[in-house]
């Protein structure tokens, strides 16, 4: 979706609700004393410092994020970074709960999209600075800390906060009689039918085996990380961090597949596993420790290999229902219950959902690459050539998509667009609602500014005037 850059009270608040300046603050150690003192501090709001530094790393979020057609003078992002902070101290006042499993996951998840990009974790460390992927990994604990302690306060800041069918009306108005209609870009809805390449009988059988000599080995007094070092298709055994020999730390609430904390948490300290299955493959579990509500433990994934002529049987399969459904001899939603393989769209009719919005349209410019390429070309009605893809799990498959309807990029219509213009006005009744909060907590809050920003003219009363 695209708004006209002429209406920058909306555009401020789209961007302020979508704030992160995780990827951007990186080579910003915020707590980190010699750092601070190279860096120059620009304001403190209750117990959080905002850094001469942050102020450039915010501009150039914007800039990359509107494309450049969003300019902000340094008081305004001064302004924008100060609000996050204020935010961030009073959900700690307010208790407000962080997983640190999800600190973690999101960490590993930056960490894994930086070294993709970079090549290598030690070089992510290295060129934003830190010693180690210790060090990265710490800082980026905390910076997501904060995002999550602003993302949770908003929430209770918004909890109640929804709109009326009048007031999706007036929003719509105002934004037409001031010409400021947003366009929304071309969107698809795009359906597919999924073929697994199974693992034989017989693979099954000789990994379940292997698991089980190593475990017996590991019983008899093998060394657990060394054996999954050896034998793990857990890319994190080999590495330095989290996962390194097969190591994790676990919680009730963590995000591993229900399976694996079922058997995790039906196991005594030093007791290994029977061979069990997930989504990703063939485990063992060793529990190292039980602590409280937390377990340490190490396991070890092996993935079946997948027989070539079992690639070739699924695509061959949707090779010759490709034909059928240019002939019309089924309908594709027809052929989604009689052949797909994949749960979460064979009851959807073979509908994908759109994992951003949850809805089932994708806006052409906001898609994955690889998945834009493959539908581009479509016209509606058309289905893809049957293509290879995989999971992250390792399960190898082929597929089919079929281009199920197409919307072309267009002025607002408030009929034709209610949902989205609906979210719209939600969504700036809530940033509304975050101001209006925030203009009330400066009041009772420490708030400190550089004598370089005293002549700044705010929009809330910072300098308590």
């Amino acid at each position: 979706m695209r708004l006209k850059t002429k209406n920058l009270k909306d555009i401020k608040t789209i961007k302020r609700t979508t704030l992160v300046l995780t990827c951007l603050m990186l080579s910003t150690q915020i707590f980190s004393q010699e750092r601070i003192k190279l860096d120059g501090v620009t304001a403190v709001v209750g117990k959080n410092i905002v850094l001469d530094s942050d102020i450039d790393k915010f501009r150039l979020e914007i800039e990359q994020r509107s494309e450049g057609k969003i300019k902000l003078t340094d008081c305004e992002m001064l302004e924008e970074i100060m609000t996050q902070k204020l935010i961030a101290h009073h959900a700690v006042i307010d208790s407000i709960p962080i997983s640190e499993d999800r600190v973690a996951e999101q960490v590993d998840k930056t960490i894994g999209s930086f070294s993709q990009q970079l090549g290598s974790v030690a070089k992510v460390a290295e060129f934003y600075g830190f010693n180690d992927e210790e060090d990265l990994r710490k800082e980026l604990a905390e910076i997501q800390r904060e995002q999550l302690l602003i993302q949770g306060e908003r929430e209770s800041i918004t909890e109640k906060v929804s709109v009326t069918p009048d007031e999706v009306r007036t929003y719509f108005n105002n934004l037409k009689d001031e010409g400021n209609l947003p366009e929304f870009g071309a969107e698809i809805e795009i359906s597919q039918i999924v073929i697994y390449a199974k693992p034989t009988e017989e693979e099954i059988n000789r990994i379940i085996a292997k698991l089980n000599k190593i475990k017996v080995d590991i019983e008899y007094g093998a060394s657990m990380n060394m054996k999954a070092i050896l034998n793990s298709d857990d890319p994190s055994a080999s590495g330095s961090g989290m996962g390194s020999g097969g190591a994790y730390t676990i919680t009730r609430e963590s995000g591993f597949v229900k399976e694996f904390k079922e058997v995790a948490f039906s196991l005594d300290e030093g007791q290994v596993s029977e061979p069990f299955e997930t989504d990703f493959g063939y485990h063992i579990i060793k529990v190292e420790k039980i602590k409280g509500q937390q377990i340490d433990l190490r396991h070890i994934l092996i993935q079946p290999e997948i027989d070539e002529n079992k690639l070739k049987d699924a695509r061959e399969t949707l090779e010759k229902l490709t034909v059928e459904l240019k002939k019309g001899s089924i309908s594709f939603e027809d052929a989604v219950k009689d052949y797909s393989g994949e749960k979460a769209t064979k009851t959807n009719k073979g509908i994908i959902v759109n994992p951003v919005t949850g809805d089932s349209n994708f806006e052409l410019t906001r898609m994955d690459p690889t998945l834009y390429s493959r539908v581009a070309g479509l016209q509606v009605g058309e289905t893809t050539a049957p293509f290879y893809d995989e999971t992250r799990e390792g399960e190898k498959m082929f597929k089919i998509i079929l281009l199920k309807s197409k919307t072309e990029s267009h002025i607002a219509d408030y009929i034709d667009d209610y949902v989205k213009i609906q979210s719209l006005a939600l969504q700036k009744k809530k940033e509304e609602t975050v101001e209006k909060w925030a203009k009330d907590k400066i009041a009772d809050t420490y708030i400190k500014i550089n004598k370089d920003h005293k002549d700044c003219t705010f929009d809330k009363n910072w300098k308590k005037d």
